[in-house]
């Protein structure tokens, strides 16, 4: 699309996906981190575009938030159902090919030397009644460049990647094509700037101590590199659709020229 409407010099608005990370430096709140990864990666059946697929974790952080999170994401499962009834938090996906794509990228996942900390599987007691229902799961142990790593899934699925330094998570997050959504949790200010600076996040939406997901109503939203480029809602909402011109109108009798010239 993009590059058919750029031979007629014209503009495009695409929104083609996020692999999506959060980021836990080692003075987070990891309360806020555990609630934070559960909304947005079990959320909506991990089928948003700003669900979150990655978590890089400080190496001092990383067992008890993937076990804290690994608890939870079961816990979650009292909830799953038909997400129009009362009190359900977890939903189907939304096809049969929805649900083979999940089971492909678990399997792969284990082929490569993950470890399932917990799903992986469909849940049995709400599938068997012909939905398409799946665990969340949560999963260590691959390289953050690993090729399933560095491809969106559009499901419930994070791959949980160690760190030693915050420039290194930020090096991971910047690393996959796309450039939709990202958060860093932390509760230091030079880390902040860092990250909401030109050395930090590359992507459209640069969050700090919030999910990826759910915060984006009133802001310009919009992704950089394979996400596609362009903004809509927020501030950026009317560029996509107008024209710019800049009008200099003179309203007297005599003839400003640039530089002073005059004529005489």
């Amino acid at each position: 699309v993009a590059v058919t409407v750029a031979g007629r010099f014209g503009r495009s608005l695409l929104e083609l996906g996020g692999n999506n990370a959060i980021l836990v430096n080692a003075d987070a709140d990891l309360d806020m981190v555990v609630q934070s990864a559960v909304f947005a990666c079990a959320g909506t059946a991990g089928q948003r575009c700003t669900s979150t697929r990655r978590l890089v974790l400080h190496s001092s952080v990383h067992d008890q938030v993937v076990s804290r999170l690994g608890k939870a994401l079961e816990s979650l499962m009292a909830k799953a159902g038909d997400p129009v009834e009362q009190g359900v938090l977890y939903g189907p996906l939304h096809s049969p090919a929805s649900v083979e794509k999940y089971e492909s990228a678990v399997a792969r996942a284990q082929a490569e030397g993950g470890q399932i900390v917990f799903g992986g599987k469909r849940i049995a007691r709400l599938s068997s009644s012909g939905g398409y229902f799946v665990e969340p799961t949560l999963i260590t142990g691959l390289k953050p460049d690993s090729p399933l790593v560095q491809e969106e899934t559009f499901a419930p699925i994070v791959y949980a990647l160690k760190c030693d330094s915050l420039d290194e998570a930020i090096r991971i997050n910047n690393s996959v094509k796309q450039g939709l959504s990202s958060s860093l949790f932390t509760r230091d200010l030079s880390n902040l700037f860092r990250w909401i600076g030109p050395r930090g996040s590359d992507c459209g939406l640069v969050n700090v101590n919030i999910p990826t997901s759910g915060a984006e109503i009133g802001g310009a939203f919009g992704g950089e590199k394979h996400t596609g480029g362009g903004r809509e809602s927020g501030s950026d909402a009317w560029k996509q659709y107008m024209r710019r011109s800049t009008c200099t109108i003179n309203y007297g009798k005599d003839l400003p020229l640039a530089q002073g010239i005059k004529f005489e």
